[in-house]
């Protein structure tokens, strides 16, 4: 199986921690999404959508991480997605949660708006109503994340591990770059303190790490003169 990814983006990383703690062995083929690689013609047909990640298993090509995700844990027979219909139900709930709601608000409005310009505002005081709101609206899905969500368990779906942890660990984590405060919601933090800890989390979170840091370091450089 050969996996299309960016290892730095969001939806690429839970499927790497995924195949890395589930020896899933992938060919992995690198396209550099600051260099706009994604539009290049050879990948545009394989993924018309021009995004990562792409997974091509023969004659299927599957587009979106969620249905990676999912593919992957039932070739291997997964307990992180247990062929129970209503703990799969939950388990679908809560990805569908990270990837729609949370991650418009959160991840659009909060912190792409902030580190990419195709999604800004070009008015400055428009851009901060945005960031203004999605933070406000951000907040209030993480506390339905801290209370109902995770709550007492150790996990997004109760005590153990499934595919909504490693689906929504990277859009959560995705607030790193714009030293978003998780601290409001310790639940949260706890459950994020907890998945970084898995040993493969550290590899699979690198290329990550090194984007923050350049982007760190470009908004530190004086203004030329």
């Amino acid at each position: 199986m050969k996996l299309y990814n960016d290892p730095a983006s969001t939806v690429c990383r839970g499927i790497l921690l995924f195949a890395a703690e589930h020896g899933i062995e992938l060919d992995l083929e690198y396209i550099n999404l600051f260099a706009e690689q994604q539009k290049d013609p050879a990948f545009a047909a394989i993924n018309p959508n021009q995004t990562v990640p792409a997974l091509v298993d023969g004659d299927l090509c599957l587009t979106e991480s969620s249905a990676i995700l999912k593919y992957l844990a039932d070739s291997v027979g997964s307990a992180a997605y247990p062929s129970s219909l209503r703990e799969r139900a939950r388990i679908n709930a809560a990805m569908d949660w990270f990837n729609t709601g949370f991650l418009r608000d959160y991840g659009y409005k909060v912190v792409y708006s902030r580190m990419l310009p195709k999604y800004a505002m070009s008015d400055p005081a428009a851009q901060a109503e945005l960031v203004a709101r999605g933070t406000e609206a951000a907040g209030q899905r993480l506390t339905v994340l801290n209370d109902r969500m995770i709550g007492d368990n150790a996990f997004v779906c109760g005590p153990t591990i499934s595919l909504a942890d490693y689906f929504g660990l990277p859009i959560v984590t995705l607030g790193e770059v714009v030293d978003f405060d998780l601290s409001p919601w310790p639940n949260v933090e706890r459950w994020v303190a907890a998945m970084k800890s898995r040993p493969a989390w550290g590899p699979v979170d690198v290329a990550f790490q090194g984007m923050k840091a350049a982007m760190a370091a470009q908004r530190q450089e004086p203004a030329a003169a």
